[in-house]
């Protein structure tokens, strides 16, 4: 068997980045204001052209996105937004930094919003924000026909989905503003930050300026400046800022984007034809309008009792491999129980059935073939003795 590749790795840098970081630290310019061309803006102008979006504005993360996402809307204190009940606890923690109140929506078991809890509830809220979560699109169709109907603003939340589409449409492009990662463990790789995009030039200039364009740095923006001159000193400044040096890691990466989501499109589908062939083992299929861009890999557990559960993470661990099983940690920060800063949390069982049975593994693009047979394998034998053991 092929030894188990280092799957926490994260990419690598590419040698123009590490060159033009080199530069910048000789310059000693880290600053994103200091110019009109700095690596920030010229990442901005980029990254829209990429996802054919107007506006861009990078900050320093995808949850930092999200809560300028909230206070740009103008949302009024103790607003409800809408968001999935499977998501990580970055998302809950904006929608209340931006002094809003969660609504949490039921997710099945392909790892989607369940349309009939969320219709139930979108009445009830002011805001929806979306969580590709994993990469997992929910129906964008079903969604936006609903959230349109009722005048309800769409933040997509695509930390997970740099790259996905929907009908042939960047994901983070379908609602009002989309908000991007560059974790280290996403397709672009800046150890942190963040980035909003956005056709409205209104809710841009507003990001932008509480994002920390205090005076007037905000016309080295290429939006139209009678936005600011509007909301210049009426708001407050956070400064979440993204500085040079982030930029710099991330520019160079855009253009081997297409290609890392193609090879993690290729390494997921491998492995989930290899899953899906062992009767304990299931990896939802995508939906019909999604083309995916995944960096990991989730499956089900199928008919296995708790001792076989337990059985098959002991032997992954044995064998050397981390297989996160959503629900069945104290600390996971995928589990909407584990989010006590929220005080108490709804019952939503399709949601919590779902988090108990769901396996997650990364899964990069920059694995070959025979790597991924090797997480292929450790998965498919641990099940495999897990359960024979447990039948006998």
């Amino acid at each position: 068997m092929t030894v188990l590749p280092n799957l926490t790795q994260a990419e690598p840098i590419p040698a123009a980045a590490m060159a033009e970081v080199t530069r910048i630290l000789e310059t000693g310019d880290l600053f994103r204001y200091t110019s009109e061309q700095s690596p920030v803006a010229l990442l901005e102008a980029e990254f829209a052209a990429k996802l054919g979006s107007t506006y861009a504005l990078a900050v320093s993360s995808c949850s930092a996105a999200l809560f300028l996402s909230l206070k740009a809307l103008g949302l009024p204190r103790d607003a409800r937004v809408l968001i999935p009940a499977f998501t990580f606890a970055a998302v809950p923690s904006s929608v209340v930094h931006a002094d809003c109140v969660p609504v949490l929506c039921e997710c099945g078991d392909n790892y989607r919003i369940n349309i009939d809890d969320f219709a139930a509830k979108l009445p009830s809220v002011d805001a929806v924000i979306i969580s590709h979560m994993r990469g997992h699109t929910s129906d964008m169709d079903a969604i936006m026909a609903l959230c349109d109907a009722a005048g309800t603003p769409v933040i997509e939340d695509a930390a997970h989905s740099l790259g996905t589409t929907w009908h042939g449409r960047n994901i983070g492009t379908i609602g009002k503003i989309g908000c991007f990662s560059f974790q280290s463990y996403k397709m672009l790789n800046a150890g942190e930050g963040g980035i909003m995009v956005t056709d409205d030039a209104e809710l841009v200039a507003k990001a932008i300026i509480m994002s920390g364009a205090y005076e007037h740095n905000w016309r080295k923006h290429p939006v139209l400046h009678t936005p600011f001159e509007t909301w210049q000193n009426q708001l407050p400044l956070y400064n979440l800022r993204l500085n040079t040096l982030s930029a710099a890691l991330i520019r160079p990466q855009l253009a081997a984007l297409d290609q890392r989501v193609r090879d993690g499109r290729r390494n997921h589908d491998h492995v989930a034809g290899l899953l899906n062939g062992h009767p304990h083992l299931q990896v939802p299929a995508p939906l019909d309008a999604e083309v995916r861009a995944p960096d990991s890999i989730q499956f089900n557990m199928v008919n296995m009792t708790e001792a076989q559960v337990e059985a098959f993470q002991a032997s992954t661990k044995v064998a050397g491999l981390n297989v996160q099983i959503f629900g069945r940690s104290a600390d996971n920060a995928r589990a909407f129980w584990n989010w006590n800063f929220l005080g108490e949390t709804p019952d939503l069982p399709m949601t919590r059935a779902m988090l108990m049975i769901a396996c997650d593994v990364r899964l990069p693009a920059r694995l070959t073939l025979m790597e991924c047979d090797a997480v292929a394998e450790v998965l498919i034998a641990a099940v495999t003795h897990a359960t024979a053991k447990a039948a006998a």
